[in-house]
């Protein structure tokens, strides 16, 4: 079973937006600007979870999380006293893929800040995640594919796993690139 939900966008970090803009110092500068862009996406975002629920099983060879084998040494590093794994994916929708397309062209500055604002709210949502399911269980550092010795490829058995296309409207391109472009896939380990 698969499951969708859509979660109310928490507040704004303008520390870690600045981190992520790769601000350093006085950031006066930019608040203006941020402020600017905020008001422009705010409205346009969605956050969106599709998740399911594996047993895993480890041997010596190989790690079976349910949906794939793999010998990921990283992953079962991360895994390790786990029982089982919550698959997600989640998504803040295309809207911001938009603005960051067009004020590449017409304002770079707005365009890094739309970037930048991008990546912390698509944070934001996996973290909202994260702490729901650790309400629920014990569980080990969310961990992605092209992390460590996970291979990227694993991406296309998450998506038919998840049915990320349908489900949250996340698709998969042949360069293991997601769009809309702030978007993740992980995997939680659960320990009890």
């Amino acid at each position: 079973m698969i499951y969708v939900k859509t979660y109310e966008p928490t507040p704004f970090n303008m520390r870690e937006i600045l981190r992520y803009a790769g601000v350093k110092g006085d950031s006066a500068d930019f608040q203006s600007i941020i402020d600017e862009c905020i008001s422009e996406v705010r409205d346009k975002l969605t956050y969106k979870v599709c998740y399911t629920e594996f047993p895993i099983s480890v041997t010596d060879e190989y790690i079976d999380l349910g949906f794939i084998k793999t010998e990921s040494k990283d992953l079962r590093k991360n895994l390790k006293n786990s029982r089982g794994i919550v698959l997600f994916g989640a998504t803040i929708g295309i809207a911001i893929d938009r603005l960051i397309a067009k004020y590449s062209v017409i304002s770079p500055v707005k365009a890094l800040m739309f970037q930048a604002i991008g990546a912390e709210r698509i944070e934001s949502l996996c973290d909202s995640f994260n702490d729901e399911i650790k309400e629920k269980y014990i569980t080990a550092p969310r961990f992605s594919a092209g992390y460590g010795d996970l291979p990227i490829e694993v991406q296309k058995d998450i998506f038919l796993a998840l049915d990320c296309q349908r489900k949250i409207g996340v698709t998969l391109n042949g360069s293991m690139l997601m769009s809309p472009s702030k978007s993740v896939t992980a995997i939680i380990g659960v320990r009890t």
